[in-house]
C-alpha cells in the first residue's frame, strides 16, 4: 500500500518466503491503479524487468528473500552502474544456500556492503515496526529518485509475518528538496533531444575510474544527510545495546528489566544500515562505558559498532544464526558486559 502511495506502478517478482504477501497484495491492486503486476518466471528475470522498467523512468519494485536475493545480484549491479532508482525489499530468513524458513538477520553484510560486483552501495533502510515500514517504503522511492540509486529495505523474517495497527498517511520526510527530472530515462526522444544510453559497461579508457570518482561523491554526500537513527533511555547510560529492526523492540524489554533492577542501560536503533550512524555512536564514547551489539546473526552489525567506537568503549555481542533472539538473552548480556566493566 505504501509504495502504490508513493506512486510505484510497475512490480515484478518471484514468490518465495516469507515476503509472499506483498506480491499477493500487488497482484490485487496493481491493476486497480493502472499499474502493471508480473510474476517472473525467476529472480533472475524480475530484477532484470525492475531494471528495465527503471530504465524507461518509472517507479519500479521488487520484493525478495535469502536466495532471491543471491540470484538478483548480477541485476543489481547493473542497476547500480546505470544509476537507476529502484526499490528492493529483502525479507530475511535463515541461510545459506536455500536455508531455512525461520527468522534471522543474516544478510546484513551483503545488503550494506552492496552484494555484488564491482565497488558499489545501496542505500540500505531497517524498520523496526509495521508503521516504521509503512513510512520507510515511501521514503525508499523519494531517495532512490533524489540520488538514482537502489534503496533496499532490510527486513526481518518476523516483520515480515506480524500484524499491526498503522496509520495511513502519505509520508513526509521533513525536507523541502524537489526531485530532479528523468532526463536521462529511455521515454522516446520524439527527435526532440539526443539519445539517451543506459548501459552497464566501462569501456572507455580511464571511464571506470571516473565513474568510481563521482560514485564517490554521491556516496559521501548520502553519508553526510541521510543517516538516520533512534534512541531509548540514553540519557543517563553507561552501557548501550545496540540493535535493529525487531531485535530492537526485544532490547527494549531487556533494558526496562534491567533498569528495574538499577542497571544504567540504554539503546541505540540504527535506521539507515547503511549510511551507517558512526559518528552518533562514537560521540557517546566518552560516558557509555560498554556497548552491547545484538542481532540474529553471529555477528556482522558488530564490525561496524567496533569502527564507531575505535577502541574507546568495551564492545561485547550476544546473538544467534537463526530464530528468536529472547530478552532474556540480552538481558544476560547486559548483566555480564556490566560486570566485566565493574571489574576492569
Amino acid at each position: 500500500m505504501a509504495a502504490i502511495m508513493a506512486g510505484c506502478r510497475k512490480y515484478f517478482a518471484y514468490p518465495i518466503t516469507p515476503q509472499n504477501e506483498i506480491p499477493e497484495y500487488m497482484a490485487a491492486h496493481m491493476p486497480e491503479v493502472g499499474g502493471v503486476f508480473l510474476q517472473a518466471e525467476s529472480e533472475l528475470a524480475a530484477i532484470n524487468m525492475v531494471y528495465g522498467a527503471a530504465a524507461a523512468g518509472e517507479r519500479a519494485m521488487t520484493s525478495t528473500s535469502g536466495p532471491g536475493y543471491s540470484l538478483m545480484l548480477e541485476g543489481i549491479s547493473g542497476i547500480a552502474r546505470a544509476e537507476l532508482p529502484v526499490v528492493l525489499v529483502l525479507v530475511m530468513r535463515g541461510g545459506p544456500g536455500i536455508g531455512s524458513l525461520e527468522n534471522a538477520q543474516l544478510d546484513y553484510f551483503s545488503a550494506t556492503k552492496g552484494g555484488g560486483h564491482g565497488g558499489y552501495r545501496n542505500i540500505v533502510l531497517a524498520a523496526s515496526s509495521v508503521q516504521e515500514l509503512f513510512d520507510l517504503t515511501q521514503l525508499a522511492f523519494e531517495l532512490a529518485d533524489y540520488y538514482r540509486v537502489l534503496v533496499m529495505l532490510l527486513v526481518d523474517g518476523i516483520l515480515g509475518q506480524i500484524m499491526e495497527p498503522i496509520e495511513i498517511m502519505p509520508f513526509s520526510n521533513g525536507k523541502t528538496r524537489s526531485l530532479p527530472a528523468k532526463t536521462w530515462a529511455l521515454t522516446g526522444t520524439g527527435r526532440q533531444r539526443p539519445q539517451n544510453i543506459i548501459s552497464t559497461m566501462l569501456m572507455r579508457e580511464d571511464e571506470t575510474y571516473q565513474w568510481h570518482q563521482r560514485m564517490a561523491v554521491k556516496y559521501q554526500k548520502i553519508q553526510a544527510e541521510e543517516v538516520r537513527y533512534d534512541s531509548y533511555c540514553l540519557e543517563d547510560a553507561r552501557i548501550a545495546v545496540v540493535a535493529y529492526g525487531m531485535t530492537s523492540r526485544v532490547a527494549e524489554t531487556a533494558i526496562d528489566e534491567c533498569r528495574e533492577q538499577g542497571l544504567p542501560v540504554g539503546l541505540i536503533r540504527p535506521i539507515s544500515l547503511f549510511p551507517f550512524p558512526y559518528q552518533f555512536i562514537s560521540q557517546y564514547t566518552h560516558r557509555i562505558e560498554g556497548f552491547l551489539v545484538t542481532e540474529v546473526s553471529m555477528g556482522q552489525m558488530v564490525e561496524d559498532v567496533r569502527l564507531a567506537v575505535n577502541g574507546r568503549s568495551e564492545v561485547s555481542f550476544v546473538g544467534r544464526g537463526g530464530g528468536l533472539l529472547s530478552h532474556q538473552e540480552i538481558t544476560r548480556g547486559i548483566r555480564e558486559l556490566w560486570l566485566k566493566l565493574a571489574t576492569k
